[in-house]
């Protein structure tokens, strides 16, 4: 368990950006996890007059059912959080599993390995997303697998480099040399040096996932009963006369700010932890601030 001193010094070895992003992913989380008790109001059901601006009772206002927007931003942060984080996961383990087999079988394995990430690489991530989503229909489970369909990719390139490099090094061909097998070498060299590329490349999945599904639930092809920021941002923009009312101040802005933080913040976590990952960054900034 890391003791509180260690804590505050990991947390300072993050740059200003970086703080500030934990510190929005933190109010997210809190918000995920105790949003029944941080909402008065249900975040389904009417609670007030509908399209009413923030005042005490609704501090962000309600929807056109009268639904109160801060209740609706608390859930919806969850939603938010298991599309993105669920994917990160099974696309960065997926991805990592896939890179470490094609760099370590090599040869046909890992051309017809390679050649899959190519194809997949030049496809059209949205327009081939939205035929998938079509087909499988809505659902947290099937928006999840349709993301990480086109999110492994990158993740699988990084750590098949990775794996090419270290397979080349000394110690790890003494290891082979004495007997060393599959297992061990997987567990005891491969899957340290590996970890920290494949934790980066989730960090910026969860915020690609979130975006994507946001895009997906403005599009309509989002699971219309899971209340995601997405969603939220659908049903305002689908409401007549949204752009000519003052209703898109508090209806519209609120789940879009919602969502910039959040992966923005994400997007400055995960910077952060690549130069942790790859100590040569912070010499090379080092080098151009002394020039």
């Amino acid at each position: 368990m890391m003791m509180p001193g260690k804590y505050l010094t990991f947390i300072n070895r993050f740059s200003k950006t970086g703080q500030t992003g934990l510190i929005i992913v933190g109010i997210v989380f809190f918000m995920a996890i105790f949003a029944p008790l941080i909402s008065v109001h249900s975040h389904k059901l009417s609670s007030g007059p509908p399209l009413s601006s923030p005042n005490g009772e609704h501090i962000l206002g309600t929807d056109e059912l009268g639904v109160d927007l801060w209740a609706q931003i608390c859930f919806g942060s969850r939603i938010s959080l298991v599309i993105g984080m669920g994917t990160a996961l099974l696309a960065g383990s997926c991805g990592g599993l896939i890179g470490v087999l094609a760099a370590y079988s090599g040869g046909m394995t890992d051309r017809i390995l390679m050649r899959i990430i190519d194809i997949i690489t030049v496809l059209p991530d949205l327009p081939v997303m939205i035929v998938l989503a079509a087909f499988f229909g809505p659902g947290l489970i099937n928006i999840i697998i349709v993301l990480s369909l086109f999110s492994w990719v990158a993740t699988a390139r990084i750590v098949r480099s990775q794996v090419l490099q270290l397979k080349e090094q000394l110690y790890i061909k003494s290891a082979e040399t004495y007997g060393a097998g599959t297992w061990y070498l997987m567990k005891r060299h491969f899957l340290p040096e590996i970890f920290p590329l494949v934790a980066v490349s989730m960090i910026r999945l969860t915020g690609k996932a979130i975006v994507a599904e946001a895009g997906l639930s403005f599009l309509g092809l989002g699971d219309p009963a899971s209340g995601s920021w997405g969603l939220i941002i659908h049903h305002a923009t689908s409401f007549t006369g949204i752009y000519y009312t003052n209703f898109w101040k508090w209806w519209l802005i609120a789940p879009w700010i919602a969502l910039t933080l959040m992966v923005s913040s994400l997007a400055f976590i995960s910077r952060d932890f690549e130069r942790f990952a790859d100590p040569r960054m912070d010499r090379r900034k080092n080098r151009y601030q002394k020039q």
